[in-house]
C-alpha cells in the first residue's frame, strides 16, 4: 500500500472517530429559577439562554431531587437521593457533609470509561476522592466569586480545557455557576446577590464580558409564592441582574464549545440545582422549591424548541449521561432509580402513573428538617417528619429584604401580602397532600380529608416502596427505629416507638 493510501485511510479512520465522537457539556446555575423568556418572564433578558433552548427540548415538569446545593449537587453527580449517597446537608463550612466513602460519582465512571473529565466552577460537593475530575478549577482552588461569578475568567478557564481536550477523546464537562446565589450573608458589599460585583463601580472590580443589567423594580413578574411589596420587587430586580450576567455567561461558553469545533458532537444540559431563595422557594419540597428549568440538546434529535411534559427528576442527569456515552451502570448494590431522558429527545411518551421523588433531610447544619415527598402528574404527598418543630430557615435567606419584609409585616400585625402566613409556614402538619390541578400552589392539605383517603394511601405506599428501594436511612421515621443489622441484616424491620406519631 502506498504511502498516500495509507495516509488517506488514516485521516479517513481519525475523522470518522472524532465525527462519532460523543461529548457532554452539562451547565448548573445556583438556585436558578424559570426567570427566563423561554418559560414566559417577558422582562428578563435572556437571549443566550432563550437561543438554547430553540436547539433543545424543554422539560416543563423537571423537578430536583433535593431542594439544597450540595445534596441536589451530589445526586446530579451519582444518580443516588442524598439520603443514599449520603449528602445530608451542605458541603462548606462548619455543614461539613460529605458523601458516602463507597459511592462512585458519574465523573469517577465516566473516567474509567476513557472519557476526560473536567469541572469550572461551583462544585460544593465531597469527599474529593468520590468526586475527582481530571480537569479542575473549582472553589476549592479559586475563589468562588472568580469560578463561579466571573464570566470572563469561566470563559477562559473553558478555552483552556478545550485547546488541551485531545479530539480523538470524549469529555465531560460541568460548569457550576455561582450565579444567581445569594450573597448578602458572605459577600454583602457586592449586594444581595452579587449584581453589583464585577460592575466597574469603585471597589467592585471589573468583568470585561459582562454588560450590566438594571432593572426596575414595577417591571419585574413576581412568582405567586413571592409577596408583592417594594422590598420583594426590588430584591427581584437584583435577581434579574444576576440571571443577565449568568445568561451572557452562558453564551461565552456556548461560543467557546462552537469556536472549539466541538459543538456538532455534544450534548448539552443546561438545569439548576434547585428553586430561587425566595419565601416558599429553596430548601421546601412545594413545587416553588423543587420545580427547575431543564434543556437538553443534542445534534441530532428530532425535537427542538419543543416542549415535554414528561414529569423528569434530576436524578436522570446520571443515567441520560452514562447512556449518551454508551456506557452501562453496574452497580448492582446501588441501583439507579433515574431513568435515561434521551428518548423524550425523538419522541414524547407522557404517562399518566408517572411519578419523582424527592428527599430533604437537611440545608445548614442547623436545619435539620426531613422530609420526603412523592409527586405525579395530578397529586403531590409531602411527608414532614420532623413536623413538631418550626420549619428552619437558613441564614442568607433571613437576611433577604423579601424574608425580612415577611418577618418584620408579622411581628408589627400588618398584611405581609404573602400567599402564606408565616404560622402556617413554620407549623407544617406531618402529612400534606395536594391535588396539582386545582390547587397548582399547594395551599389546601387534604391529607386528613377522608374522601381523598384512597390516594393517600396509594402515594404513601409508593413513596414508602422508593424509600426502600433507596435504602433510606429515615424509613421509619418519626414513628419507629429501623433495625437492618445483627439478627436484622437480611431482614429489616421497622419496630415501633408508640411515641403518638
Amino acid at each position: 500500500m502506498s504511502f498516500l493510501l495509507k495516509l488517506f485511510f488514516t485521516t479517513f479512520i481519525f475523522k470518522n472517530a472524532v465525527c462519532n465522537m460523543k461529548n457532554t457539556l452539562v451547565i448548573i446555575a445556583d438556585d436558578g429559577g424559570f426567570e427566563m423568556g423561554t418559560y414566559r418572564n417577558h422582562i428578563v433578558q435572556t437571549p443566550n439562554l432563550d437561543a438554547l433552548a430553540k436547539k433543545s427540548l424543554i422539560f416543563n415538569n423537571a423537578y430536583t431531587s433535593v431542594s439544597s446545593c450540595s445534596p441536589s449537587r451530589s445526586a446530579i453527580l451519582t444518580g443516588l437521593p442524598s439520603h443514599q449517597n449520603g449528602m445530608y446537608g451542605l458541603h462548606n463550612g462548619v455543614h461539613n457533609f460529605n458523601s458516602l466513602e463507597n459511592i462512585k460519582s458519574l465523573p469517577l465512571m465516566l473516567s474509567t470509561r476513557g472519557v476526560r473529565t473536567g469541572i469550572i466552577g461551583k462544585k460544593h460537593v465531597g469527599p474529593k476522592q468520590n468526586f475527582r475530575f481530571d480537569y479542575s478549577e473549582t472553589e476549592e482552588n479559586n475563589s468562588i466569586l472568580q469560578v463561579g461569578r466571573n464570566i470572563t475568567k469561566m470563559k477562559l478557564l473553558v478555552r483552556e480545557f478545550f485547546s488541551t481536550q485531545n479530539h480523538s477523546k470524549p469529555f465531560f464537562l460541568y460548569i457550576g455557576f455561582h450565579d444567581p446565589h445569594r450573597c448578602g450573608h458572605t459577600h454583602p458589599e457586592y449586594g444581595n446577590f452579587c449584581e453589583r460585583f464585577g460592575n466597574g463601580e469603585p471597589g467592585m472590580g471589573l468583568i470585561k464580558d459582562w454588560t450590566p443589567i438594571l432593572y426596575q423594580p414595577e417591571q419585574v413578574e413576581l412568582p405567586y409564592y413571592v409577596q408583592d411589596t417594594r422590598p420583594a420587587r426590588e430584591d427581584i430586580a437584583a435577581q434579574y441582574t444576576t440571571i443577565s450576567r449568568l445568561d451572557q455567561g452562558v453564551g461565552l461558553i456556548l461560543k467557546e464549545l462552537k469556536d472549539s469545533g466541538f459543538d456538532s458532537n455534544t450534548m448539552i444540559i443546561y438545569t439548576s440545582d434547585n428553586g430561587i431563595p425566595f419565601p416558599g422557594g429553596r430548601t421546601n419540597l412545594y413545587d416553588s422549591g423543587i420545580g427547575v428549568p431543564l434543556f437538553i440538546s443534542t445534534p441530532e434529535q428530532k425535537r427542538k424548541n419543543e416542549v415535554t411534559y414528561s414529569l423528569s427528576s434530576l436524578l436522570d442527569i446520571t443515567p441520560t449521561v452514562l447512556d449518551w456515552h454508551e456506557i452501562k451502570y453496574k452497580r448492582k448494590k446501588t441501583p439507579l432509580t433515574g431513568r435515561s431522558l434521551l428518548p423524550l429527545l425523538d419522541k414524547e411518551t407522557v404517562n399518566a402513573n408517572e411519578t419523582v421523588f424527592a428527599s430533604h433531610s437537611l440545608h445548614e447544619i442547623t436545619m435539620y428538617y426531613p422530609m420526603r415527598a412523592v409527586r405525579t402528574h395530578a397529586f403531590k404527598l409531602i411527608h414532614n417528619l420532623n413536623y413538631l418543630m418550626p420549619y428552619p430557615i437558613d441564614q442568607d435567606f433571613f437576611l433577604s429584604p423579601s424574608f425580612q419584609d415577611i418577618l418584620n409585616n408579622t411581628k408589627e400585625g400588618h398584611p405581609t401580602y404573602w400567599y402564606r402566613s408565616l404560622n402556617d409556614y413554620y407549623f407544617r402538619q406531618q402529612w400534606e397532600l395536594f391535588d396539582l390541578k386545582e390547587d397548582p400552589e399547594e395551599t389546601t392539605n387534604l391529607a386528613y380529608k377522608s374522601e381523598y383517603k384512597d390516594v393517600f394511601t396509594k402515594l404513601k405506599s409508593q413513596l414508602t416502596d422508593w424509600m426502600k428501594a433507596t435504602a433510606d436511612p429515615w424509613l421509619c421515621s418519626p414513628s419507629g427505629v429501623l433495625e437492618d443489622a445483627g439478627f436484622f441484616k437480611h431482614s429489616p424491620q421497622c419496630f415501633a416507638l408508640n411515641n403518638n406519631t
